[in-house]
């Protein structure tokens, strides 16, 4: 494997109306170069957000910052900066933390999401022991979860977030 030291490139989204936050792990390849999350196009993370605040699915940058903004929602990743293979979770090492605590500071944030486990996993050994705030790992987005249909990540989503959208 052919490892890289990366600086995550992508600011957060949020403003002071956020109330809830989701956290992803670390920004793929493909949303590297896209320059903003969830840029592969097989990840379902839009097609779900859309789904779950009854819009469409956004197509460019703006589109996705404006529907997080407009349902209070942020959304940012809990890592920093890494080592990491490609677009490959499991290889991730070398781990520098977000400060996700400045952003919950500033906000109306009252829960914590994750997308995946891993991100689930960087959030309570890196995050949650500094704000105590704990999160609700959702199933992955992510095109590697097939085990997860759109329809069964949509319910899981929905049920999850109901509260707050």
């Amino acid at each position: 494997m052919n490892y890289e030291h990366i600086q995550h490139p992508i600011p957060p989204v949020c403003d002071e109306n956020a109330k809830i936050m989701i956290l992803g792990s670390f920004p793929s390849v493909k949303s590297r170069e896209e320059g903003f999350f969830y840029g592969h196009k097989q990840n379902r993370f839009w097609r779900v957000l859309a789904a779950i605040c009854q819009e469409e699915v956004p197509q460019t940058v703006n589109d996705k910052k404006a529907i997080l903004l407009q349902h209070h929602i942020a959304l940012w990743d809990v890592i920093a900066s890494c080592d990491i293979a490609g677009s490959s979770d499991s290889s991730i090492t070398n781990v520098v933390p977000n400060d996700i605590a400045a952003i919950i500071a500033n906000s109306k944030i009252e829960a914590v999401y994750t997308n995946g486990k891993t991100a689930d996993k960087l959030y309570c050994r890196y995050i949650a022991p500094k704000i105590g705030m704990p999160s609700v790992c959702l199933p992955s987005t992510s095109p590697a979860n097939a085990a997860w249909s759109f329809e069964r990540l949509l319910t899981e989503w929905s049920a999850a977030l109901s509260q707050y959208l």
